[in-house]
């Protein structure tokens, strides 16, 4: 039988725009912080893996370089904004076959300014609108409203609702509330999304010690840590790499990650209490709910009009603000949603603390395309 997997500690760098400061000091603060909750240091941890996409060659040996903890193998992940969950998969996957017995992860991101670019995308792509741009974002939202009856006000409202959540997180870029109105009176970027529709590319850190079950206190369990890639599909779904098929019937590598995930932690959509999901757009968030099995196909319009994802509803997504209000620095975006969960789990994140949370699920989108789910339980 593998071992288990728990959280020994947890570390975030806040998210945001930090001027001169490098990748590498943002790092090193996540990463100390997560070691000192664990209470560990050199010679503590059997190996390190190291999620992000811009930082450059041999990223995560900088950060332990400057802790002087080198020595120990260090891998660096990219799975765009997987990576993180893609890092701690296969840190997960090492404890539980019995490689080490502790795990380093962290995640790393100084987003440059702008449309986020990737080379995934071939220069056409990108010209069309078809690459991680506001105008695909758009049209997938488009086609959202027109399959589950969301409108602009379910969007805007998925906006303030994450704006909210964000006041009370330190960590967070935005802390400030708006209004339905304040959402579709900011700037239209590309129809039907307005400018605080829209997560802000930034930087920060976060970083997770993973040690194989020991005993103790009733620890924050890692119940499955999956990636999936996608499937030839339709062009606007996240089953495809643009590949210009026009099948509907794929699922989402979300879908398969979910459903993977579920599978390996022995749970299901209804024993989840707390979510932390992407939503690089609003309507990322609503089209998250369908396919991670939250709600129907067709019902995140409903689930939005109940309720249900407030944090007053039956389920809370997106206690910490989500990508909304906290920005994505990619790399470190995943393991924050990871931070976060297992504060709420351990009854620790104060004004947006969800009462009662055992199990906690975590899920981000990677173009291209890559879908992270991860399920913690106490």
């Amino acid at each position: 039988m593998s071992a288990g997997v728990e959280v020994a500690g947890v570390g975030l760098h806040p998210f945001g725009r930090f001027g001169e400061k490098t990748v590498t000091e943002m790092a090193v603060e996540a990463v100390r912080a997560a070691l000192a909750e664990a209470g560990i240091g050199r010679g503590g941890f059997q190996a390190a893996f190291c999620g992000t996409v811009y930082s450059g060659v041999a990223a995560g040996h900088k950060v332990l370089g400057a802790l002087g903890m080198t020595g120990v193998p260090i891998v660096d992940v990219e799975a765009g904004c997987a990576s993180g969950g893609a890092a701690l998969m296969l840190a997960a996957g090492a404890i539980r076959a019995g490689q080490y017995d502790c795990v380093l992860v962290f995640g790393q991101e100084k987003m440059p300014r702008g449309v986020i670019r990737s080379s995934f995308f071939e220069p056409w792509r990108e010209e069309a609108g078809l690459a991680a741009t506001p105008a695909y974002f758009a049209l997938r939202a488009q086609r959202l409203m027109r399959e589950s009856g969301v409108t602009k006000e379910h969007l805007a409202r998925v906006v303030v609702k994450n704006r909210r959540n964000g006041v009370g997180n330190p960590d967070a870029m935005f802390r400030s509330a708006v209004s339905v109105e304040e959402v579709l009176g900011s700037r239209l970027v590309c129809e039907p999304l307005h400018l605080f529709m829209l997560c802000s590319p930034n930087e920060g850190a976060a970083a997770v010690v993973l040690r194989r079950v020991g005993g103790g206190r009733a620890p924050v369990t890692l119940r499955a840590a999956v990636l999936r890639s996608h499937l030839p599909g339709n062009v606007l779904g996240e089953a495809t790499p643009l590949s210009g098929l026009a099948a509907d019937d794929a699922p989402a590598p979300t879908t398969l990650a979910a459903t993977d995930a579920f599978t390996a932690a022995g749970l299901g959509p209804d024993d989840v209490d707390v979510v932390e999901c992407q939503d690089t757009d609003a309507a990322r968030e609503l089209l998250s709910y369908e396919e991670l099995g939250l709600v129907p196909r067709g019902g995140a319009a409903r689930a939005v009009a109940d309720g249900l994802t407030e944090m007053t509803g039956a389920l809370p997504v997106n206690p910490s603000g989500g990508l909304l209000s906290k920005g994505e620095p990619l790399g470190a975006s995943a393991l924050g949603q990871v931070v976060e969960l297992t504060r709420q789990l351990r009854g620790e994140a104060g004004p947006r603390q969800v009462e009662g949370a055992r199990v906690g699920l975590g899920h981000t989108v990677g173009r291209g395309a890559n879908a992270s789910v991860v399920v913690l339980a106490r």
